[in-house]
């Protein structure tokens, strides 16, 4: 409640009417949250009168800033969405890093009275489509926040002065209201200074991103994520109050996605614990959006097919074809079903072809 108090005095100063509604409108919600109904009403009373004389509309609050150069918008912004939870698989020790960070979020204020500092900033790295934008997304909700996330094919501005104009600018919006500054594919941005490939130019831009990094953190909440971490400069590493590492997922986290993806579903593999040791096995080594995609894309052909049920044999083949990238054969997966315990019955059926051939596709092997 103290941050929102000083960021309303904060915009008042500035003359910074969405500011001061934004975190007025932020302290109505903590104090009806604390019964306290009689003072946020008055609160509420004045922001509909206009603050400062300016009225403020809806509209104006979700109005991003954009390039000078393109007018492309440089930043999207989400609301949070309690009514559909993010469903996170990862490992223990990640969920609860994220736990963690989210306690520091909401308890930021009482640090500050005990004199400790800390800031409220995480770093997510590691290969892409592990579910770093899904963690940012996960963090929001859980705080009740907006997510402002960057666009950077728009910040990035072919005239190098104009990416530090566009830098200040996402910052300074980011900071005109409660919410959450999402920084994905940072390392676009964020690179190594001491890289010789890298013009003076950009990194002046690198020295403008730390600066308006440090002062946003005094009171702000960001999250970075990048799938190149190696290529981050030293000084980024600094700012971050956490870091957690997204790996691929075991084959427990791919037994959980599989369970969570046919949740609605009827199959006739889930019963058999054999048959999901064989899928989570044949998954290993693709990240979480990949097997989210071999699982859907095998849900969306059997509604196509009008089955009653996700077999067995149609996952593995979504799964074979997506890792040759469909430049396979016939003969290729009827050898692949087979070693995974399809019956030859069952890959005639499903081929439309006769035992013989089956056999004869085996032997050629």
């Amino acid at each position: 409640m103290y941050t929102e108090i000083a960021k309303i005095i904060e915009g008042g100063l500035l003359k910074d009417s969405k500011k001061v509604y934004n975190y007025s409108a932020q302290l109505v919600k903590k104090l009806r949250e604390d019964g306290e109904d009689r003072i946020a009403d008055r609160i509420v009373k004045i922001l509909n009168n206009g603050v400062g004389g300016v009225p403020v509309y809806k509209d104006e609050l979700f109005s991003t800033p954009v390039d000078s150069e393109t007018r492309s918008s440089i930043a999207d912004i989400i609301l949070p969405n309690k009514s559909d939870p993010i469903k996170l698989v990862l490992s223990d020790s990640v969920v609860e890093s994220i736990s963690n960070f989210i306690d520091i979020v909401q308890n930021k204020q009482y640090f500050d009275r005990q004199g400790i500092e800390i800031n409220c900033s995480l770093l997510l790295y590691g290969p892409p489509g592990c579910g770093k934008t899904s963690i940012a997304k996960h963090i929001a909700n859980r705080l009740d926040l907006p997510i402002i996330i960057a666009r950077f094919d728009s910040l990035i501005s072919s005239l190098l002065g104009s990416t530090s104009k566009n830098i200040r600018n996402l910052f300074e919006y980011a900071n005109s209201k409660p919410c959450i500054l999402f920084l994905d594919e940072f390392d676009a941005i964020a690179k190594d200074r001491k890289d010789p490939q890298e013009l003076g130019e950009l990194k002046r831009v690198i020295n403008s991103l730390l600066q308006n990094v440090d002062e946003y953190l005094l009171s702000n909440i960001l999250i970075a994520a990048t799938n190149h971490h190696e290529l981050l400069d030293n000084a980024i590493w600094r700012r971050f109050e956490q870091v957690i590492e997204i790996e691929m997922p075991s084959l427990s986290e791919i037994e959980s996605l599989i369970n969570h993806l046919t949740k609605d579903v009827s199959t006739d593999f889930k019963p058999d614990k054999k048959k999901i040791q064989v899928i989570t096995e044949s998954l290993i080594g693709l990240s979480h959006s990949e097997v989210k995609k071999i699982i859907n894309n095998t849900i969306l052909k059997s509604i196509i097919k009008k089955e009653d049920q996700i077999h067995f044999e149609n996952l593995l083949v979504e799964v074979i074809k997506y890792k040759q990238k469909n430049n396979i054969s016939q003969e290729m997966i009827v050898n692949f079903l087979h070693d995974r315990g399809v019956s030859q019955n069952s890959i005639s059926t499903f081929f439309n072809i006769s035992i013989r051939q089956v056999r004869n596709q085996l032997k050629a092997n």
